[in-house]
Parts: structure tokens; sequence; C-alpha cells
């Protein structure tokens, strides 16, 4: 599985990666916007233990985002709640720090939906952004999301295979 692009690539999460997690989590420049989690180092390994059975189950998969150019973490990314009908998957756990690229949050997202359609075979992404977050609903508009929901905390998105698939071109200057 080789996840790179212009210049960021994704790396499986290990426990060794508890401490930089917790350090993005817990920030409040990241947080904002995220499900609270504890703050305790060994809960968060204790929950890394237990992701890396979903992963070995191809139930989920989490990443941590590396700077090309010198390996440095600069972010997660998450890909979970897996479903049948539809083939979908949702993805967030969504981080960028302050070292990352200028274009790492588009590249991250094309290879978060590269990997989900070409490597996994799903036909849509599912997922929701906080309300609040505007900055980012506005992101998955126009990447192509369709706003199928809202209610008093998230907007709910679905974004489909061949709409990916529609305007890869145009994104793919970030893939290489």
């Amino acid at each position: 599985m080789s996840l790179i692009s212009k210049s960021i690539f994704f790396e499986l999460v290990t426990e060794s990666d508890a401490g930089f997690i917790l350090s993005l989590r817990n920030d409040n420049k990241y947080n904002q916007h995220l499900s609270q989690t504890s703050n305790d180092f060994e809960d968060q390994v204790e929950w890394l233990r237990k992701y890396k059975e979903r992963e070995i189950n191809n139930d989920e998969f989490y990443f941590i985002i590396k700077r090309k150019f010198d390996g440095e973490k600069i972010g997660t990314v998450r890909l979970y709640d897996f479903t049948d009908n539809p083939h979908s998957f949702c993805w967030g756990s969504w981080i960028l720090n302050n070292d990352k690229t200028l274009s790492s949050a588009i590249e991250s997202a094309l290879l978060v939906y590269s990997f989900a359609f070409r490597e996994l075979g799903f036909l849509q992404s599912h997922f929701d952004v906080r309300n609040e977050n505007v900055k980012v609903i506005g992101f998955h508009k126009k990447m192509g999301a369709i706003e199928i929901s809202k209610d008093n905390e998230n907007t709910f998105f679905i974004y489909k295979k061949e709409t990916f698939e529609a305007n890869f071109e145009s994104y793919n200057r970030f893939m290489r």
C-alpha cells in the first residue's frame, strides 16, 4: 500500500504514535471540532491496540500524515464505519498541525478517496462536519460532496466515487 502524493504520505499508526496523537487531540488549536477523548497516555495506547485488531480485519484504517521531504509527522486521518448497503465508508479524525504543507489538506483528502475508492472498492463516503466548522464544510462542498442533512450540531454529507473520478484530473497536480 503506497499512499504518497506531491508533498505528503500516509503511514498506518502504531502504538508509538500515541503521544503524537494525544498532542493533536488535546491541543485547543486543533480539537475544537473533534469528539472528546481521554488525555491519558495509557488509554490512547490501549485504544490503538484495539484499533490494530480492526485494521487486521480491514474494518478500519488510521494513518499518520507525514511531510514527504523530511518525514515529519503533521497530522492524522482515519477511515472507519464501513457499510455494505450502500458500500460506504466514513472518514474523520482529520487533523493537520501548523507544520503541514500548503496543500496537505487537499492532498490528504485525495489520498483518502483514492485509497477507499480505488484500493478498497467503496462506492461512496458518508461523513459529518460540525456546523461551526465552516471552512471544512466549504472545502468538502468545493470537492463535490453533497449535503444530505443537518441537525443542531452537524452537517451530513456523501461523496460519491463517480464525483471523485470525474474531478480527479483537475486535482492530479496534487498527486505527483
